[in-house]
């Protein structure tokens, strides 16, 4: 009786199935960076804020705390000096406000809790909008829009400006007393 079975492979045809089974997968699962770029060959700002660069000035995530249009907004951010000498950046925003950041040669400043705060007297737009910001250095300069941030995210909440008196205040508007200025009505008094 003759057996039908299946009839055995000499290892060299298995061992070249097996390497043609090995490119063919190596084939599919390279073919789709053929395809789709690279993300990790794209440089964009991985946070909250913009970058810029002019001269020898790189500006990293560049963002404005704020807590509407008409206040005072804080710029926070990284810029990066490259040249061999100090550089004093200005910072021009909404309404002639104007800020200023000096960096040093070779070096960075950071624009955080550590820093003095970069203040622009008006931020020009509300939370969740981009505001048009000109910074100039060197002879050089750039235009951005930068985001405006305020307090309602908690990280940034620490960085709103103390709101100018003329932006919270209207003209006539009466200050109110503190309790322990204010005279005592007979009431309180127990008279």
């Amino acid at each position: 009786m003759r057996s039908t079975g299946l009839k055995t492979v000499k290892p060299g045809k298995r061992a070249l199935a097996a390497a043609a089974l090995g490119v063919g997968l190596l084939a599919a699962t390279t073919a789709c960076s053929a395809t789709s770029p690279q993300q990790t060959t794209h440089q964009y700002a991985a946070s909250d804020g913009v970058n810029a660069q002019f001269a020898d000035i790189k500006i990293r995530n560049a963002v404005v705390i704020s807590d509407g249009e008409k206040h005072p907004g804080r710029l926070l951010g990284t810029f990066f000096n490259g040249s061999s000498q100090d550089v004093l950046v200005t910072v021009n925003g909404a309404e002639g406000s104007q800020t200023e950041v000096r960096v040093k040669a070779n070096n960075e400043v950071s624009l955080d809790a550590a820093s003095d705060p970069a203040i622009l007297s008006t931020t020009g737009a509300a939370a969740g909008a981009l505001v048009q910001l000109k910074f100039s250095g060197e002879g050089q300069s750039t235009s951005i829009e930068v985001p405006v941030l305020d307090g309602t995210l908690s990280e940034y909440r620490q960085y709103l400006p103390s709101p100018s008196p003329t932006a919270t205040k209207s003209a006539g508007e009466a200050t109110p007393q503190s309790s322990e200025s204010a005279t005592p009505t007979p009431s309180e008094s127990g008279h």
